[in-house]
Parts: C-alpha cells; sequence; structure tokens
C-alpha cells in the first residue's frame, strides 16, 4: 500500500503544479462554469481518451496522460464548485485555490486508501481501458444525476462520482507512467 500511496502522491503533484501553473495564467476563470459544464468537459476528455484508445490515432498531439491529467483537475473544479461554490468569490487568489485544491485531493487519498483496502488493489490488474470505460460510466451516471436535479433514490451523490473518477484517472496515469519507467 505504500507504494500506492507514493505513486498517487507524485501524480497528484504533477497535476497540481499544472494546476497551479494555469492559475496563474488563467486566474480563476472556471468558477464561472456549472458543474454540469465540468462534467461536459470531464466527458470530452474521456471521451478523446477512449477514441485513441480504440483507433490508435492521435491527430491532436497531446497524449492520453495529458487528458487523465485534465479530468483529474476538472474533478477537483468540479469538487470545489459543488461543495464551495456559492461561498467564494469568482476570482481567488492563487493560495487559496491551492488551497481548495490540496482540501479535494487529500479527501481523494483518503478514500483511495479506504477502498483500496477493501479492494485489495485490485485496480492494479485492470486495463486503461477499462479505467477510461469506467469513467466514462460515471459521467453518464453524474449526467443523470443532474438531470434528476441532484436527487438519488439509492444511489451515491454527483460527488461520490467525481472522486472516483478523479481517483480512476490517476489508476490510469500510475500504470502508464510507471510502466513506462519500468521499460526504461
Amino acid at each position: 500500500m505504500s507504494e500506492t500511496v507514493e505513486q498517487y502522491t507524485k501524480v497528484i503533484s504533477k497535476c497540481r503544479e499544472i494546476f497551479q501553473k494555469k492559475t496563474k495564467d488563467y486566474g480563476t476563470a472556471w468558477r464561472i462554469l456549472r458543474t454540469s459544464s465540468l462534467t461536459d468537459q470531464i466527458f470530452i476528455k474521456a471521451q478523446r481518451i477512449r477514441t485513441i484508445q480504440e483507433t490508435g490515432h492521435n491527430k491532436v498531439g497531446e497524449n492520453i496522460e495529458d487528458e487523465f491529467i485534465g479530468i483529474i483537475n476538472y474533478c477537483v473544479m468540479a469538487l470545489i464548485q459543488l461543495h464551495e461554490g456559492e461561498n467564494l468569490a469568482l476570482e481567488l487568489d492563487a493560495e487559496e485555490a491551492e488551497k481548495l485544491y490540496d482540501k479535494y485531493t487529500k479527501n481523494a487519498l483518503d478514500l483511495m486508501i479506504t477502498k483500496n483496502h477493501d479492494y485489495g488493489e485490485a485496480w492494479r490488474d485492470m486495463r486503461v481501458s477499462s479505467l477510461t470505460d469506467l469513467i466514462l460510466m460515471k459521467i453518464l451516471r453524474v449526467k443523470q444525476i443532474e438531470n434528476n436535479k441532484g436527487k438519488t433514490l439509492i444511489s451515491e451523490g454527483i460527488d461520490a462520482n467525481y472522486f472516483d473518477m478523479l481517483n480512476y484517472s490517476v489508476f490510469a496515469l500510475i500504470h502508464l507512467t510507471f510502466k513506462k519507467e519500468k521499460n526504461a
């Protein structure tokens, strides 16, 4: 488990660095987005990953690792919007944005540790393509919950799905990153 936490932390650190740089470039313009718009951004990235996985062709040039990083960062933004959005200014200073980023990635790590214990690191034996499919399924679930005005009868809420998509993306990046390092 300690290897997983170490790899997870490295992936999140890279994602956080990109989040920081984009915050310096753009500010927190993403704060204008509704969670449904963030869901659609996650969908676009996951769909592109799946298309590249299925066709083997990448005409845009950005690799799928970058798209998984985008999914992670959009999930964090969505969680911030969902839980904190109404209480925050539209433009956050970089330090406040980073503190919120850390809060939600720490929550995601804690959830991963809990679930990983019960599932016995089953994700390590999964294919990256299956993780992509799970992300797409979670997006469709979120869209349905959003269409139901956030109401569910028995299912987890929107935030649980964002956390799962974030963690599935981290797992995919661990597969892609650390597999490359072993082969280098």
